[in-house]
């Protein structure tokens, strides 16, 4: 995690006594899960979107229809430079929608992702965004797929119908059985990108949902630019889950903090302003650095935090997308 990072010479010199740790709840079985959120969820999504489901996730169209000279008002994003590079003219790429959308979901089930002092923990929002994003995409008649990596990585080939949906749920619940004291792996998303680059044939829409949380920042590890490539391709959302006390150190004295994807620990004192103030620092740079890297690969981001449903955030994140379009 990102608190260790923080400097040592903030480490409480005689560290009090051991933290009771609660025992974590159990996984809410797939099927039930399923149920809630359509219940809860999606249907207040439908009440919003009116069955426009298309405009909830559903960005730039994807099939090329043909080319042509820049109009006040294109994208800068949708110039094709080879061929104003052949003209001297400006030319945009003109699309036009897939009749059947092909959706694949990239779940981080890594150590760090077993965090949480909200709602629910990491990995239960990354399931819940999975559960109505699988939801909401079958029950169209569209197809959707998931890849895990980390613990327990596996895949789920693309398929319609709520039973695709029921397939997506067990295998993250196969992916998030591991807990703290499971094996210590770090996120290495620069060798998950390039997989699921290499896996996908037929451009689709891609949801890389992740705390985006690695030992080197973004850049610094590669995943930058395996981003990017996937991003020239296929139509690419990054969905950051994080949890309040991630961004904000609370004041509780003496704690001891531990790397789940290392297994390293110290404690820290956190009553002091200047150990808050150093990690209020290092979450504004690497947000900064997270975010340049996404406008970079032109990927858009979906923020969403253990403290709240995820209703609120999909609404605004829509609403963007919505607006691009038009």
């Amino acid at each position: 995690m990102a608190l260790l990072s923080l400097r040592r010479r903030r480490v409480v010199a005689s560290p009090p006594p051991a933290l009771h740790v609660p025992a974590r709840p159990p996984l809410e079985p797939p099927a039930q899960l399923l149920r809630r959120l359509e219940f809860r969820v999606v249907r207040r999504l439908d009440g919003f979107l009116f069955g426009d489901y298309r405009g909830l996730f559903y960005g730039p169209s994807l099939d090329l229809a043909e080319v042509r000279e820049y109009q006040p008002g294109d994208e800068v994003r949708r110039i094709d430079w080879n061929v104003t590079a052949r003209s001297g003219r400006l030319h945009v790429r003109q699309y036009r929608e897939e009749r059947e959308l092909t959706a694949w979901l990239v779940i981080d089930t890594s150590p760090s992702m077993n965090f949480g002092t909200r709602r629910v923990l990491k990995r239960e929002l990354a399931r819940e965004f999975a559960g109505v994003a699988s939801l909401v995409i079958t029950r169209h008649g569209d197809k959707i797929g998931a890849i895990t990596f980390g613990p327990g990585s596996g895949m789920a080939p693309p398929r319609g119908g709520r039973a695709q949906a029921l397939a997506v749920m067990n295998l993250l619940s196969r992916g998030a059985r591991g807990g703290p004291d499971a094996s210590t792996q770090p996120t290495d998303l620069a060798s998950a990108l390039t997989a699921v680059e290499r896996t996908l044939r037929r451009r689709s829409l891609v949801f890389v949902v992740s705390d985006f949380l690695e030992t080197a920042p973004p850049g610094a590890g590669g995943w930058t630019g395996a981003l990017g490539r996937l991003a020239q391709r296929h139509d690419v959302v990054a969905v950051r889950v994080s949890d309040p006390a991630e961004r904000a150190l609370p004041d509780v004295g003496g704690v001891r903090m531990r790397d789940p994807e290392t297994g390293e620990e110290l404690w820290l004192d956190t009553s002091d302003p200047g150990v808050r103030a150093a990690h209020a620092r290092l979450v504004g740079e690497r947000d900064m650095a997270l975010k340049r890297a996404l406008q970079s690969a032109q990927v858009d981001l979906l923020d969403l935090g253990t403290e709240r449903d995820p209703v609120g955030p999909l609404l605004r994140f829509a609403a963007v997308r919505r607006g691009r379009r038009r």
